[in-house]
């Protein structure tokens, strides 16, 4: 039987080559009227050169420089040093997604829940950024009304070709860029739920989250003056309410509703790698400079104020993190440092273009000192298990962006200028915050309760306590 397949599957193989041979054999024929056509073209073209008699007119190919119109190169229809930077802008975006965000976040659990939070950041983003090709884009940056563009003029980046001009951008440029900030944007907000929100819910949050509550806030703030809070002169450079305001409240209000995390306030629940977060908070200090920077969109003045504001700031964070830290505790420790990276980080980015070094370095240590008293203080006021301090960081460091950029953007401050007072700036900045923490909580409680009827929220408590890399994921980070 076995001889009879191999002969079989031979003969089989001896008629699908002899196939191939004949077309192959067909082709080469069927091309030889075209090849001589293109062989005898050049020979013609010498025949009639070389018949021409030296007494007549020289052929052109003769010519000299000075009697042939050397036609002008095609401007470029886009600066290549714009682009350029915005690609690399956009890659160091995504540096801050995976690996930076995903380490920074898995190294602060427990080690039976590492590959659950590594997972649920990468599979929220990648969710995330085909939502926003598919109606996000439109959705935020379309003309629409005051809070939202349309869903559907731009939908599946209809009418989008690759030379379609975006504020000097190729459109699929800017659209590459933003959906980075969309699926960060709503992975900031695994880090409160993490240990115990089943994987479906929280990938059916998100996308319920990021419509009802990012691409509004996209729209409102970054959309022209026809957003409501633009049309109101907010500040936000880089997403201090869209992105960090915006996560932070999410983060709350879904850990209000989601629970506390069996064994919460009763046993010590540590981090099982801080060398992990450590070197994820290093990766999203990196990748921040395409945030902030990038979001000049052009290689220019204000990007390079962008890139020297979000080092100092971040700088001063760590300071500002740590020196609390030696004064309450007794000794600053590697998680607070890296945790005030982040806060200085949050800090700047609404203010990263407008306010200038001096005024960033005062921001950056505001945050980092105030965040501190986030994660303990407030976090204990507020009764919420935000299993990794997405409100305590984002939200906070957040807040204290927003309000100073009004005050530090004025330019007797070193600043580029705002129109009115600096009275006047920190009123809008300050209904922007409030603004957004109201449309932010509502829309996170609508789309946690839609969440919870669907396909509920929380994972049962055997898997909690077994953990849920195994029990979600059958794998473990660690084999003993």
């Amino acid at each position: 039987m076995k001889t009879r397949f191999l002969a079989g599957y031979q003969a089989r193989c001896r008629t699908l080559c002899a196939w191939f041979l004949l077309a192959a054999i067909l082709a080469g024929v069927a091309s030889l009227p075209v090849l001589a056509q293109e062989a005898a073209a050049p020979a013609a073209e010498a025949a009639a050169l070389y018949a021409t008699p030296y007494a007549a007119e020289p052929p052109a190919a003769w010519a000299t420089d000075a009697d042939v119109a050397v036609p002008e190169e095609a401007a470029a229809a886009f600066d290549s040093g714009n682009v350029a930077w915005m690609l690399t802008s956009t890659l160091l975006v995504l540096l801050m997604v995976v690996p930076g965000l995903a380490l920074f976040y898995g190294g602060m659990v427990r080690a039976k829940n590492v590959l659950s939070v590594l997972l649920q950041v990468l599979v929220v983003y990648s969710l995330v950024v085909l939502l926003w090709v598919a109606y996000g884009y439109s959705a935020a940056f379309t003309d629409g009304n005051a809070f939202f563009g349309s869903f559907t003029q731009k939908a599946f980046l209809r009418g989008i070709a690759p030379d379609t001009d975006a504020g000097g951008l190729p459109e699929f440029l800017f659209v590459a860029f933003q959906s980075t900030f969309a699926g960060i944007t709503a992975a900031l907000i695994v880090g409160a739920f993490a240990e115990r929100i089943k994987f479906k819910a929280m990938l059916l949050f998100s996308a319920l989250w990021v419509t009802l509550a990012y691409l509004p806030m996209v729209h409102m703030v970054w959309s022209g003056e026809n957003g409501f809070l633009a049309h109101k002169g907010v500040i936000d450079f880089a997403g201090g309410t869209v992105v960090h305001i915006n996560a932070g409240v999410a983060g709350l209000v879904g850990a209000w509703f989601l629970g506390r995390r069996l064994g919460y306030g009763r046993e010590a629940i540590k981090p099982h790698s801080v060398p992990y977060t450590f070197v994820g908070a290093a990766l999203l200090w990196v990748g921040w400079f395409g945030f902030n920077a990038g979001s000049a969109l052009a290689a220019d003045a204000a990007a390079s104020l962008a890139m020297l504001n979000t080092m100092v700031a971040t700088a001063a964070g760590v300071l500002g993190w740590t020196l609390v830290e030696a004064i309450v505790k007794g000794k600053p420790s590697a998680l607070g440092g890296a945790s005030g990276a982040i806060a200085g980080l949050v800090g700047i980015t609404p203010a990263a273009g407008s306010v200038g070094p001096m005024g960033a370095i005062v921001i950056g240590l505001c945050a980092g000192t105030l965040c501190v008293w986030g994660v303990n203080g407030l976090k204990r006021l507020l009764g919420a298990d935000d299993s990794l301090d997405v409100f305590g960081v984002h939200g906070i460091g957040g807040i204290v962006g927003a309000l100073l950029t009004g005050v530090f953007s004025d330019a007797s401050l070193g600043g580029t200028g705002i129109d009115g007072s600096i009275a006047a700036q920190v009123g809008a900045q300050a209904f922007s915050v409030l603004f957004t923490i109201a449309w932010c909580a509502v829309a996170t409680a609508i789309a946690i309760l839609v969440t919870k009827v669907l396909v509920g929220l929380r994972v049962s408590e055997e898997v909690e306590r077994e953990g849920l890399d195994i029990s979600a994921h059958g794998e473990r980070a660690y084999e003993a």
